[in-house]
């Protein structure tokens, strides 16, 4: 199973049209997924979930991430890096089961010009920390608010041609 993770929990953001875009590519092509938009976190995450306590409105969460064979990030820029509540979710998710020894890919997109280059980075040295395999191939979208159509899809050519170059190696990685 390939979980997609939205990694904001700002509402209507590009990163949820974006994690949305890779389900539908990925589920075109016969694979099983699921979406985990982080703004879906209990609003009380820091007092309930974190340092081995654990909420009943955690637990379904918890779940789906135990299960989970292969994570697919779509990870927006926060002031030059990824967002705090990605690093708070991580954190909050049961350690080995969660990530130890699974894969991910990994999808940068901004606003701006790099695409978040520096937060993917920054993202790459925790998952090497906790045992999450990440595919070498990254993507990173920049002004993403440019490159998706009325409907969520991507149009640009070269955008549309690395990202089925990712989706095709995600799936057999």
């Amino acid at each position: 199973m390939i979980t997609i993770i939205s990694s904001t929990n700002r509402s209507g953001s590009s990163t949820l049209k974006v994690a949305q875009y890779y389900q539908r590519r990925l589920n075109e092509k016969g694979t099983d997924t699921q979406l985990l938009s982080l703004s879906e976190l209990p609003p009380n995450l820091i007092e309930t979930d974190l340092y081995g306590k654990r909420s009943k409105e955690f637990e379904p969460i918890q779940e789906i991430v135990t299960k989970t064979d292969k994570f697919l990030f779509v990870i927006p820029e926060y002031n030059g890096s990824f967002p705090g509540v990605l690093k708070v979710f991580i954190d909050a998710c049961s350690f080995p089961e969660s990530f130890y020894e699974k894969k991910a890919a990994l999808v940068g997109v901004s606003s701006g010009r790099y695409g978040n280059i520096r937060g993917i980075d920054h993202f790459t040295g925790i998952c090497n920390y906790i045992h999450l395999h990440v595919m070498p191939l990254k993507i990173h979208i920049p002004s993403v608010h440019k490159e998706l159509d009325t409907h969520g899809d991507f149009f640009k050519e070269d955008t549309l041609k690395f990202t089925n170059e990712q989706i095709d190696k995600f799936i057999r990685f």
